[in-house]
């Protein structure tokens, strides 16, 4: 299965602890088409948690947005570019929706890496 870049996915998010984890969604941050000769997906944790809003490096979707229902999620969320995992693709439940203006999100990666 091929994920693109901007797809919201459900997936087995792991804890930082890396002894849990959580069913929830994630964004796909990684460019189309990569090609690493590996099974993975580098994607970005999706909270629901609206506490953790604030930072230049989470994006905030509330249900007002035009493109939350687009991106499949049911409530106000929180895409957390300073949580990022690398899944593989297998781990990947499917896509439920997807970010059509992945701008703020670059924005927030450029902060969280030092681009």
């Amino acid at each position: 299965m091929t994920f693109n870049r901007g797809d919201v996915v459900l997936v087995l998010f792991p804890d930082s602890n890396l002894r849990t984890a959580k069913r929830r969604p994630a964004l796909v941050v990684q460019q189309d088409c990569l090609q690493t000769g590996l099974s993975q997906t580098i994607v970005a944790m999706i909270s629901s948690n609206m506490a953790r809003d604030g930072h230049p490096s989470r994006v905030a979707i509330r249900l007002g947005d035009p493109e939350i229902q687009a991106m499949g999620l049911h409530t106000d969320s929180i895409v957390m570019t300073d949580n990022l995992a690398t899944i593989l693709e297998k781990e990947i439940d499917r896509t439920i929706g997807h970010c059509q203006d992945m701008r703020t999100v670059d924005n927030a990666l450029r902060h969280t890496l030092g681009l």
